[in-house]
């Protein structure tokens, strides 16, 4: 894969540093640059989600880039960024739909289009390559069936539960702040009203089943997690590490979000070559198929042919029929920045 692609773009003589797009500059040039910086530092792109493991395995036998990763939420990724400015230890991250204009309105980014540029949808790149998704999931349940028997496939099924659920978060995570929109969609909200997903957990929390545990593999595989909201890439995922007998995933029969995480390319990146030929390997087809085996829908899907035992790992089509996209970004880029707020004074003072 690596030396066609090289091979397609060997006329190119651009000069990289003047250049940001990689359908007009050498990636040989490239590749030389981030083997002479010979690693790449990431936050937010955990082994554990969504196969990161086999991209920074591939980076390091391709390219001979070291890695290492700090796992933290969208907010904490770009106040890192923001905080570190010329210290920097964080080249690339790995943040939500909503964050990465965020991120771009802070000025923690530079810009990078890769060799893919044109089969990512519009919807889902900033025009100038600051952020791109590489990869969309589904708000799904995550139910541990040694403790919940009574299976619940849709929002009102976990209304009238008797079990705890947990969501994480809301103040800092993507994958929380989403399910608070999938929980309105269900009840007839959407991004500019949050209202019904609000309402949803402040009820849960007058019943004292909101739990604050937040739902990772380590929290599931300690049993602390009766019911947990999270992408169905997660789920799936840990499902699959921890015991496929001991948990369901399904997508709520009544409402879902399906969004997506962005690559940001730190502005202050001490291996800025390493960081943008990490996003050329992750918008490449090999990098999306790892991302595929992590049970995330990568974003290049209508251009790639998915192994066949890597498609059956994924959900049937059929439970993605209420699975609705954002259609509004700026209303929920704006709704996205109150949430915090509007958590804490809807939902957790029902807690206290």
């Amino acid at each position: 894969m690596k030396q066609l692609l090289l091979a397609s773009l060997m006329g190119s003589a651009i000069a990289l540093a003047t250049q940001a797009m990689a359908t007009t500059t050498d990636l040989q040039a490239l590749e030389q640059a981030a083997r002479a910086e010979g690693a790449v530092n990431s936050v937010g792109m955990p082994d554990s989600w969504a196969n990161w493991k086999d991209t920074w395995t591939d980076l390091n036998k391709l390219y001979g880039l070291q890695h290492l990763d700090t796992d933290m939420s969208s907010a904490q990724e770009i106040a890192k960024f923001a905080a570190e400015k010329d210290n920097a230890t964080a080249d690339i991250g790995d943040v939500g739909a909503a964050f990465g204009p965020i991120a771009v309105q802070q000025g923690v980014t530079q810009a990078y289009k890769p060799s893919t540029w044109e089969q990512i949808p519009d919807w889902a790149k900033d025009a100038d390559g600051h952020w791109m998704l590489a990869y969309t999931g589904s708000i799904a349940f995550i139910v541990n069936k040694n403790l919940v028997k009574d299976i619940p496939t849709s929002w009102a099924d976990l209304q009238q539960g008797q079990y705890k659920v947990a969501i994480g978060d809301v103040s800092a995570a993507a994958q929380a702040v989403n399910g608070v929109l999938a929980a309105a969609i269900a009840g007839g909200g959407d991004e500019k009203n949050i209202q019904p997903g609000l309402d949803f957990f402040a009820k849960l929390a007058e019943q004292g089943r909101l739990s604050l545990s937040n739902p990772t593999i380590q929290t599931l595989e300690k049993g602390e997690v009766e019911v947990g909201v999270v992408w169905d890439f997660n789920g799936l995922s840990y499902r699959d590490q921890i015991d496929p007998s001991r948990f369901e995933v399904l997508i709520p029969s009544d409402g879902s979000v399906i969004s997506g995480y962005s690559t940001i390319i730190n502005k202050y990146a001490k291996h800025p070559n390493a960081a943008k030929l990490a996003r050329e390997y992750i918008l490449s087809d090999a990098g999306q198929i790892n991302l595929a085996k992590g049970n995330a829908r990568p974003i290049r899907a209508d251009h790639l042919s998915l192994p066949a035992e890597v498609q059956a790992k994924l959900l049937p089509n059929a439970q993605y029929a209420k699975v609705r996209p954002i259609m509004d970004a700026a209303a929920w880029e704006a709704t996205s920045k109150a949430l915090p707020q509007l958590w804490q004074e809807h939902v957790i003072i029902n807690m206290e």
